[in-house]
């Protein structure tokens, strides 16, 4: 089996060649990407990067500012939707496909599974997101199969709790939103109001809220500290697993699951189970940021890949700028230590700031280190984000989303750098400047190089950094029975000369003979050596070179 490799990609931004934005620009205005756009050519691309699975944000149908209603699509008022294109978690039907993906409107459905079959053929898996805490305020569904009621229909709004409601309800309060509507839009009317998805217990939520969604009812009692209510199970359970289930039948691999910490365990438990009583290989990815609660989320729930946002990822950006030393990357290995193989390690995604930002790194070389430490450190699961392969910054003002070092997820937008690398539906990169064609060569480079190499799928690693107390490279060895790996990663913008220690210990687990002649050249091609006598070593180390920011691989057996 191949490690996966998850690459993120937001339709909307992926193929859209709109090489003129405008703030706060409408479709019409900055045009949009479409599922289209992402061809074979594309995907053969992406796959030659060394990626497994593409998980595409945003496909489905969610609350939008464009208005659909001549492709009998209700309206959503605009005062209740952030930005222009509106939040790929604000889901408005859970059935449908995002009309702004389409050609051809009518056949979204059928367009999405040319998409999962074209990605199939092209060797990748397909994830889409489930979004199961929250809906859009504005949820109506106009696919849903016959049978199918809407989230609400047999709610009754007069108790603020109940096991057989969808929702949340504040019983005798309307609704008011935190922006009033404008330009003679009509006030979004809803009484009572229902409790916003970020568990915000008021009729009036803040811009800080998420005033766009509705929280679910998973039959957890908010108003009653928490009490669980799961026999009988609830509703919504049912209505969520059928949503799953169709999706699942759409030819999907997975499910990114979003915020699954504000969705009971047991839920999870009973649908995955049933899932993969169907779909045995199905794969779920949960975003999840309490360490307490990974040991219930795998063993209880059943997920198969964790973020480990608040471990490596916070880990790592504090050594790239500089706030913590490189020893405490092995230190975030052993606190993950039970769960390591279920953890998805990541320097990017659509929520935190691009590494080029000038939030964060500021130059893509900065953070080199860091990608190439999570993408081979372990034999766990690691996620590349569109645009990172290329250094893009996300330095744009977009509209909704301001200049933050991220790339927007509320706006129709055009990504400078994945525009230059489409070339016109090309995908060979032909209008990037050099040092961007560089830096995705290196990335292909290394993740190929990983795919390639038992060693670095699901080999063990043997820690360094306690006999090499310097505070900015990070030493490391991969290995099996019939591979052994020196990793060495330097986060420092400065040439080094540094002598490594190797102790006997690590000779004797890797399978190394304790004498002879070892020469090894850097795999990554800095073109770099080392060359040692193991006695010799094994008292006085040897001596290593490392190029700014460079990160180097030699084979050692």
């Amino acid at each position: 089996m191949p490690k996966t490799i998850i690459y993120q990609l937001l339709p909307r931004l992926f193929g859209n060649r709109n090489r003129t934005n405008c703030i706060n620009g409408t479709k019409a205005d900055n045009g949009c990407g479409r599922l289209n756009d992402i061809t074979s050519q594309a995907l053969a691309a992406i796959k030659d990067l060394g990626v497994t699975h593409v998980w595409y944000t945003g496909v489905i149908e969610h609350a939008t500012a464009t208005n659909y209603s001549d492709y009998g699509i209700a309206p959503d008022p605009p005062h209740i939707v952030k930005g222009k294109a509106g939040s790929p978690y604000a889901i408005k039907d859970y059935y449908d496909i995002c009309p702004d993906l389409a050609e051809n409107i009518p056949l979204r459905i059928t367009e999405f599974e040319e998409l999962v079959e074209r990605t199939r053929q092209a060797g990748l898996k397909t994830l889409i997101d489930l979004v199961p805490n929250h809906v859009a305020r504005h949820y109506v569904s106009d696919a849903r199969p016959d049978g199918v009621f809407d989230f609400g229909h047999h709610d009754n709004p007069n108790q603020a709790f109940a096991i057989y409601n969808n929702f949340y309800y504040l019983p005798q309060q309307p609704f008011v939103a935190p922006i009033p509507p404008a330009n003679g839009d009509p006030q979004w009317q809803e009484y009572p109001a229902k409790m916003t998805g970020n568990d915000c217990i008021s009729a009036s939520p803040t811009l800080n809220d998420w005033y766009e969604t509705v929280k679910l009812n998973y039959g957890v009692n908010l108003f009653d500290g928490r009490s669980a209510h799961f026999d009988p199970i609830p509703d919504t359970w049912h209505k969520m697993l059928h949503i799953m289930q169709y999706w699942a039948g759409k030819g999907i691999d997975g499910f990114r699951c979003d915020m699954v910490e504000m969705v009971p365990v047991s839920f999870w438990h009973w649908a995955i189970t049933a899932i993969k009583k169907e779909f045995p290989d199905f794969l779920f990815v949960a975003e999840v940021y309490n360490p307490a609660l990974y040991h219930d989320y795998i063993h209880t729930g059943g997920f198969d890949l964790l973020y480990d946002k608040v471990g490596m990822y916070d880990t790592l950006r504090n050594v790239i700028t500089g706030f913590r030393p490189v020893s405490d990357i092995s230190n975030a290995i052993e606190a993950i230590a039970p769960h390591r193989g279920h953890m998805l390690f990541f320097t990017e995604n659509h929520d935190e700031q691009r590494i080029a930002s000038s939030f964060f790194a500021d130059n893509p070389r900065r953070g080199w280190p860091a990608t190439f430490v999570s993408a081979t450190l372990l034999p766990n699961a690691f996620m590349l984000y569109s645009g990172q392969e290329l250094g893009e910054k996300g330095m744009d003002s977009e509209g909704f989303s301001g200049q933050d070092g991220r790339t927007t997820i509320f706006d129709y937008w055009c990504v400078d750098t994945l525009e230059r690398w489409m070339n016109d539906g090309q995908f060979d990169g032909g209008r990037l400047t050099p040092k961007e064609q560089q830096l995705r060569e290196q990335h292909r480079h290394l993740l190929q190089l990983v795919q390639q190499h038992e060693a670095f799928v699901s080999g063990e690693v043997y820690h360094l950094t306690w006999c090499n107390t310097t505070f900015r490279v990070f030493p490391w060895v991969r290995y099996t029975q019939d591979e052994v790996f020196l990793l060495l990663a330097n986060f420092t913008n400065a040439k080094l000369q540094m002598t490594l220690n190797v102790p006997g210990d690590m000779f004797e687990k890797c399978g190394l003979k304790p004498h002879g002649f070892y020469h090894a050249e850097d795999l990554m091609g800095s073109g770099k050596q080392i060359s040692f006598f193991a006695d010799v070593a094994l008292i006085k180390g040897f001596e290593v070179k490392m190029k700014p920011y460079g990160c180097m691989i030699f084979r050692l057996k």
